[in-house]
């Protein structure tokens, strides 16, 4: 049982002002693992007020001491992976595959970041004017629950490179992750006020900080909806934003695709991270010509995916992260026939032979037209719907025909002829054949998916702003 009762501020773990507490539970058993005391307002005022008395120094760091500062976060990072792991397994209940990725990804981020500091040109020249890409200010933070290690690392990377200071407001459902990386990013001894972190909810928490009229941009990954209660709030003090919000991914199988490489693809574009992902290729476009092949392939492999209890190595569809996210997902099972979807696997309920746990059944929809709400919004869940295309015109409509895009799939067994349909696709990033994560490319969307980018220098961008100092002529 684990008891979270401090949060951090100005360098040190502090009792937070606030005094409500919250209750935390590993999904895969629904049994009570711990709580949490949650900050409130006068605690994101002290952490605010730590993070504006850091940030002159912060702002005239060098790029050998920011480079600096996140190695030495990437190195404590590394150092508890174990550690790490396991609060994501017992809080969270990710599959063995997605827990191994999310630690070694969030290692990888403040590498990754270091290198872009160094290649990033702080200062240039335009025209006869010099420019200088200064620092904004207080970075206010605000990250989900469905990979809380990498969404924490991502915000405070990019503060870091550029020159700012943070105040996080991660999801509390994720204080035992949250309590681990903090004791990491502790040991790496970054000066006191660069990074503050107060658990809380987005009521109280979150319109605390998105108010505050000395946070100067607000990057938040989460829900559209939440975003736009965000930019509402913080429209008086004209925060800048960096906004990384829902998807509905399209996932398109052509018509030469290799069913026995395409289809194991298009299922974990769907089903990773137990559908718990905003870039889950939710939306699966199948060619008429081929429809009941590809239809009989992904009920035979959907129906062979493993669900169960993270520690198996074999599982690749975990529990959902709380009893009302699952509850939820039922619903928009239930929507989806109501809709008049066919159900050709999976269904309301949980698994067979899982009887406690909010485990939720692998489940796809067929006969599904994209003016459907189940095509249309994001479910958050291992729940997939299949949409038929005459060609690739149409393919193209389709995936393109969404609020959202912020990723897409494309499956070829002609690179050329994807590469061509994927310069079509209006998404933050699109994959092609399965390609693995890069680390370095640019991420986020187009539309209700967001605004700016997060990685590298498209990332550094967001959090910078230029000044342009115009000289006499000699």
């Amino acid at each position: 049982m684990r008891d979270i009762d401090k949060i951090y501020i100005d360098g040190a773990f502090v009792t937070p002002h606030g005094g409500q507490r919250f209750d935390l539970y590993n999904p895969a058993t629904e049994e009570r693992i711990g709580s949490v005391r949650l900050g409130d307002a006068e605690d994101v005022r002290l952490a605010i007020t730590a993070a504006k008395r850091a940030f002159p120094a912060m702002a005239r760091t060098s790029k050998a001491e920011r480079i600096a500062m996140l190695y030495r976060i990437r190195d404590a990072v590394k150092a508890r992976a174990d550690d790490l792991i396991a609060a994501m397994t017992e809080e969270y209940g990710a599959p063995t595959y997605f827990t191994g990725f999310s630690v070694q990804n969030t290692a990888s981020i403040f590498e990754v970041m270091a290198a872009s500091v160094e290649d990033y040109a702080f200062e240039r020249i335009a025209g006869s004017s010099t420019v200088s890409m200064l620092p904004l200010g207080v970075i206010g933070a605000i990250t989900p629950w469905n990979s809380n290690f990498g969404f924490i690392a991502t915000k405070l990377a990019h503060a870091i490179g550029s020159g700012s200071t943070i105040v996080i407001k991660p999801a509390e459902q994720s204080a035992i992750q949250t309590q681990v990386l903090l004791e990491c990013l502790h040991e790496a001894g970054l000066p006191k006020g660069v990074f503050n972190v107060v658990n809380g909810t987005g009521p109280e928490v979150g319109a605390a900080l998105t108010a505050h009229p000395d946070v100067a941009l607000i990057t938040f990954t989460g829900s559209t909806p939440a975003a736009k209660i965000i930019q509402r709030s913080a429209l008086e003090t004209m925060k800048r934003f960096v906004l990384e919000l829902g998807g509905k991914s399209p996932t398109i199988i052509l018509d030469d695709a290799d069913l026995d490489a395409a289809i194991p693809v298009a299922l974990m574009s769907g089903f990773a991270n137990s559908g718990q992902a905003c870039v889950a290729g939710s939306r699966i476009l199948v060619p008429r010509s081929r429809r009941d092949e590809i239809l009989a392939r992904l009920k035979r492999d959907a129906e062979s995916f493993k669900v169960g209890i993270p520690t198996d190595p074999d599982v690749r569809i975990g529990p959902l992260a709380n009893a009302a996210h699952w509850e939820r997902v039922q619903s928009w099972i239930r929507l989806g026939q109501e809709e008049g979807a066919s159900l050709m696997t999976g269904g309301e309920g949980r698994p067979e032979g899982l009887d406690r746990g909010w485990f939720a059944r692998p489940t796809i929809f067929t006969e599904v037209t994209n003016s459907m709400r189940i095509a249309r919004e994001e479910i958050f869940g291992p729940v997939l719907s299949v949409i038929t295309y005459e060609d690739e015109a149409e393919a193209i409509a389709i995936a393109n025909d969404s609020d959202f895009g912020l990723q897409a799939y494309v499956l070829s067994s002609d690179d050329g002829r994807a590469l061509r349909m994927a310069q079509q696709l209006i998404a933050g990033r699109v994959v092609i054949n399965g390609a693995p994560h890069d680390p370095r490319a640019p991420f986020g969307g187009f539309r209700q998916s967001g605004l700016g980018r997060e990685i590298g220098a498209y990332g550094l961008d967001a959090f910078l702003e230029p000044r342009a100092i115009l000289k006499p002529a000699a």
